[in-house]
């Protein structure tokens, strides 16, 4: 089968699935991306230009569509080119809709079935938006939040079927959209993701590398910011420390803001919450390790004795799953996406976003009672194997819905 994916963030929600196509042997795969110089075995990749970018001073309310509609434009051209150039029509398309990629492309290809990713429709209550009364709104907030949705709601007529990860994120859609997506999560390679006993982990800083034998908790976002609430670690930390004075934390993210308001601070959220909370903060025992390699990320989990994975109710982090997949001791927040995954004394702990106070008793309580918590890290894997693993339950799935929209001889054989 001829497929073709596009993301501009390549690869994105389809790294797995790639994977387990190329290695196949039997499909050729074209690759539709904005990033340059990113490369995987046995796929062809094109990057396309957006075809028109708004003014910085464009009219709020239909900014994001013409940045959408320039994004659509310019993939739709270029897919134009590629067949033009190399032959290539895909039997199918697989994208992402967020961005408006996918827009035009019933307008070049009407006989193409198309998937579309549907990650998230913004709400003015139940998401992030109205949930952490630090972040204020304005009274343009509904019709901003509203304009943006424009975007899907012209994709879910350009798409064939769509696709959601989690039923929240489906959810999250108005229900007459609910028909045309399928819910399947992209998948979790549980069979390479595992506790592991003997890891050990090497600090510049430290004379010596950390093991299991260190009482070491962690954190993890892939950008430091309110959405994956940074600022309640940082408020839960210094109880902690001051309770477990052998403890350190290593948090794991970067210094941007992917989502929400950004800090007014100069050193972003992170230096706003160093000023907030840094006299009371032991620094030896705190390690800011930015963003770091898959790998290396695997072995900061496999060495935490409690994991704390946060957040507002939004898109869920792979890496929560992940988390649970290598047996991990998770203190996570109460709210919906993380229930739909997490049940509390059963597979993982849940607290209130907003009380640190909480999160921090919480923590202090599992790094000092190890024994009476050893039951989640197993319970948590066994769900994620049984529920999310990629290769027995997640692929034939997503495999299944390709195959509905293809001829019987083009089917993909699992």
């Amino acid at each position: 089968m001829k497929i073709l994916f596009v993301h501009q963030n390549m690869p994105g929600q389809y790294r797995e699935l790639i994977k387990w196509l190329v290695d196949r042997g039997e499909h050729e795969i074209v690759f539709l991306t904005q990033r340059e110089n990113v490369k995987l075995d046995g796929v062809k990749t094109h990057v396309y230009r957006t075809h028109h970018v708004p003014k910085e001073d464009a009219y709020g309310l239909s900014k994001v569509w013409e940045e959408a509609a320039g994004m659509g434009f310019g993939a739709a051209m270029a897919v134009q080119e590629i067949e033009r150039k190399d032959g290539f029509r895909p039997d199918i398309v697989i994208g992402h809709v967020g961005w408006g990629e996918l827009t035009f492309f019933k307008q070049i290809m009407p006989d193409v079935p198309i998937i579309g990713f549907f990650e998230y429709f913004y709400m003015l209550h139940g998401g992030p938006v109205n949930f952490d009364p630090e972040e204020t709104t304005s009274e343009h907030t509904p019709f901003l939040l509203h304009a943006r949705n424009v975007v899907p709601s012209l994709n879910i007529q350009s798409v064939d079927l769509g696709h959601s990860p989690t039923e929240w994120q489906r959810d999250t859609f108005p229900k007459s959209f609910h028909d045309k997506i399928y819910v399947c999560h992209d998948g979790i390679r549980t069979d390479q993701l595992r506790p592991d006993a003997n890891v050990s982990l090497k600090l510049g800083r430290l004379p010596k590398p950390l093991t299991r034998d260190d009482e070491v908790f962690t954190y993890l976002a892939r950008n430091m910011e309110r959405t994956r609430g940074f600022h309640q670690i940082m408020r839960a930390l210094p109880k902690i420390l001051e309770a477990r004075p052998n403890a350190r934390v290593l948090m794991i993210g970067g210094n941007e803001t992917s989502y929400g308001r950004k800090s007014e601070h100069p050193g972003g959220l992170r230096g706003e919450m160093e000023r907030e909370v840094g006299d009371r903060l032991d620094w030896d025992r705190v390690h800011f390790l930015g963003r770091v390699p898959y790998n290396f990320f695997k072995n900061v989990v496999q060495i935490s004795r409690c994991h704390i994975y946060l957040t507002m109710p939004f898109v869920l982090s792979w890496s929560l799953l992940e988390a649970m997949a290598m047996e991990a001791t998770i203190v996570s927040s109460d709210v919906a996406p993380v229930r739909e995954v997490m049940t509390h004394g059963k597979t993982g702990l849940l607290v209130d976003f907003f009380d640190a106070e909480q999160l921090a008793d919480q923590v202090i309580e599992v790094l000092s009672n190890q024994h009476a918590y050893a039951h989640l890290g197993p319970a948590a894997r066994e769900h994620v194997v049984k529920n999310y693993d990629f290769l027995t339950k997640c692929l034939p799935q997503h495999i299944e819905h390709i195959n509905s929209l293809v001829p019987p001889e083009k089917a993909i054989r699992i």
